[in-house]
């Protein structure tokens, strides 16, 4: 199981989100915006960063374009989730260095099989 970061400024998302990854068995740190994020992730040193696009203080898309400029947190894949799924939204956060762009509203299910391929894709 892996190491997961979580930033979505909905405390019902997050922590739903949450509940339905540890419930798989990975160890989840959840915060509530990209600054937050940006703040945690050298931190904890996740497997994964999930990340919502619109946050007040710091966008999604601002939080990634950081991580990837900062040696320390620039291997850790960053998967965006967010309900606005327009192919300029898209290809901004593909663009700003996310691994991939899921779109809300998911299944609990989908959500857990696409965090273990990630994770199997992904971790070192």
């Amino acid at each position: 199981m892996g190491k997961i970061l979580i930033a979505d400024d909905e405390p019902d998302i997050r922590d739903l989100v949450a509940f339905t990854l540890r419930f798989a068995g990975h160890e989840v740190h959840a915060v509530g915006n990209g600054e937050e994020a940006l703040k945690a992730a050298p931190e904890i040193m996740p497997d994964l960063i999930l990340m919502d696009v619109r946050m007040p203080r710091m966008t999604g898309y601002e939080a990634c374009e950081k991580m990837k400029a900062d040696p320390r947190i620039s291997d850790i894949p960053v998967v965006f989730l967010s309900a606005k799924g327009q192919d300029t939204e898209i290809r901004t956060g593909l663009e700003v260095g996310a691994e991939e762009y899921l779109l809300k509203p998911f299944a609990p299910s989908e959500l857990t099989e696409k965090v273990s391929e990630l994770l199997s894709k992904y971790r070192k």
